[in-house]
């Protein structure tokens, strides 16, 4: 008896959910204006009126930069637990760990440093 009292709660939360993602999907539908203007078919910049061509052509630096930015947030996201579990464990295995996880993204920076990216023209 414990047991199917057990998946009645189940039960009773997907019921929950799934009525939730329904109403939450058809009151919309319902409730929004359904005349659109003319203004609907012009791209939406912040409620301001675009000016110019969209397709603005960018230096690739930019995009190299920001890949190298991105990779060492992931460095910092990763490194963040390690450090934490460095602190119960403190064995000379994670620091060489930490070490050489520090050191091959080293080399991305030289690498980036050599091609001059971070040398803005």
């Amino acid at each position: 008896m414990s047991l199917l009292n057990d998946y009645s709660y189940v039960l009773g939360f997907l019921i929950i959910g799934i009525g939730f993602v329904v109403v939450n999907t058809f009151i919309p539908f319902l409730l929004s204006p359904k005349s659109r203007g003319s203004r609907s078919q012009n791209p939406y910049e912040s409620g301001e009126v675009p000016i110019g061509n969209a397709w603005i052509q960018f230096d690739i630096n930019y995009y190299l930069f920001a890949l190298i930015f991105i990779a060492f947030d992931v460095e910092a996201a990763f490194l963040f637990p390690v450090l934490m579990v460095y602190k119960e464990v403190a064995s000379f295995a994670v620091l060489f760990e930490i070490t050489l996880f520090l050191g091959i993204l080293s080399f991305a920076i030289l690498y980036a440093w050599r091609k001059g990216l971070f040398s803005w023209k």
